[in-house]
């Protein structure tokens, strides 16, 4: 009779998986901390899952990584004995593990540093921390402002946002993330009946507000930001929009090339006495999607003015506060649209620079 052979037990490599915790501690990173305390982590003893193997390799840190002060802070924290001990008992029990909360909070803390909003929202929400530390940035924001340091308020700002939480999401609440994709077909979804009706050509007040809700997709953050003077809150506007799309010189070009458009198309038309629905037939068909073409930068094979708003949201989030949606004939297009001397165009570079008659 053949004899059962005995399953070997797993040997799990506690060097490897001090290494992983502390890598996870050091970046920042509670989705991975999480999952290493799962049922099917690689470093529990009894799944057939190998820490060792290329498929977990994310997880752990290279020669670089590890030659840094944080990642050797962070190992230390997690190698010290009361922790390191907490972290092996809660790994050896059969039962959803209680996370230790010191590393916990290191996590949150340098995912703020690391500008990981979401990943540092939350950290702080499962220590029950996330409303009180939001609290706190938002304070040394609105110090940072009242001192005129802008670069410092507008960071806080985004710290303070990013920690937002939406506790709608399902199936169970989520960190809150700006979606300028959507925001930004919510702001154009009427088509304007009139020029005053167009959200790129707004009053100053009304744009800046309208900008500032936007970008930062928070209620709370606007209504504290509406204390300051208009000067103040064209600054920081400008400062977030440097921070949010480093590439924003790279659209400001593309805007004075399709105001150029704009104006040739109305030079034609004015000669020649045709419609600009004539110019679509008689030239190049979709002639003034070039418009479109020339605010993002490439061409979206068919592409509708919502798709160019969506792409455009995506790489240029402020583009969209100056531009407008206008019928041409049986097609609709995206144009430039801003008011002569308004402060929001003039503090982010798009009115230096404009073809003259624009």
């Amino acid at each position: 009779m053949a004899r059962a052979v005995a399953k070997q037990e797993k040997i799990v490599d506690l060097e490897l998986t001090a290494k992983a915790f502390a890598f996870a501690v050091m970046t920042g990173d509670i989705v991975n901390f999480k999952f290493l305390f799962s049922g099917l982590s690689p470093v529990r003893a009894w799944t057939s899952e190998q820490l060792e193997t290329e498929k977990y390799e994310y997880l752990l840190p290279n020669a670089d990584a590890e030659s840094t002060a944080a990642y050797k802070g962070a190992y230390v924290a997690v190698r010290s004995d009361e922790t390191w001990a907490y972290i092996q008992a809660e790994l050896g029990a059969k039962r959803n593990a209680q996370l230790p909360s010191e590393l916990v909070l290191m996590i949150a803390d340098n995912a703020v540093r690391a500008a990981k909003y979401t990943l540092a929202a939350q950290a702080y929400e499962s220590l029950r921390l996330r409303r009180k530390m939001q609290a706190e940035f938002f304070k040394q924001a609105d110090e940072a402002l009242a001192q005129g340091d802008i670069p410092k308020a507008v960071q806080g700002y985004r710290i303070a946002t990013g920690l937002s939480y939406d506790y709608a999401a399902f199936p169970e609440p989520l960190p809150k993330v700006a979606n300028y994709q959507s925001d930004a077909l919510r702001i154009h979804g009427r088509y304007p009946e009139r020029a005053q009706e167009c959200p790129s050509i707004m009053p100053e007040e009304m744009h800046t507000d309208l900008a500032l809700n936007y970008l930062l997709s928070d209620a709370t953050a606007v209504t504290r930001l509406r204390e300051y003077p208009l000067e103040t809150r064209l600054a920081f506007v400008k400062e977030l929009v440097a921070r949010i799309d480093p590439q924003w010189d790279v659209f400001v070009a593309r805007y004075h090339t399709a105001c150029t458009l704009v104006l040739e198309f109305a030079e034609r038309m004015q000669h020649q006495k045709a419609t600009l629905e004539d110019e679509i037939e008689e030239q190049q068909g979709h002639v003034p999607t070039q418009i479109m073409e020339a605010l993002l930068g490439r061409t979206i094979e068919n592409g509708l003015w919502w798709q160019y708003m969506k792409d455009l949201a995506y790489e240029h989030p402020a583009a969209v506060l100056f531009i407008g949606r206008q019928r041409v004939g049986k097609h609709e297009i995206l144009m430039p649209r801003l008011v002569a001397d308004s402060a929001l165009p003039e503090v982010l570079g798009l009115a230096q620079g404009l073809p003259e008659g624009a």
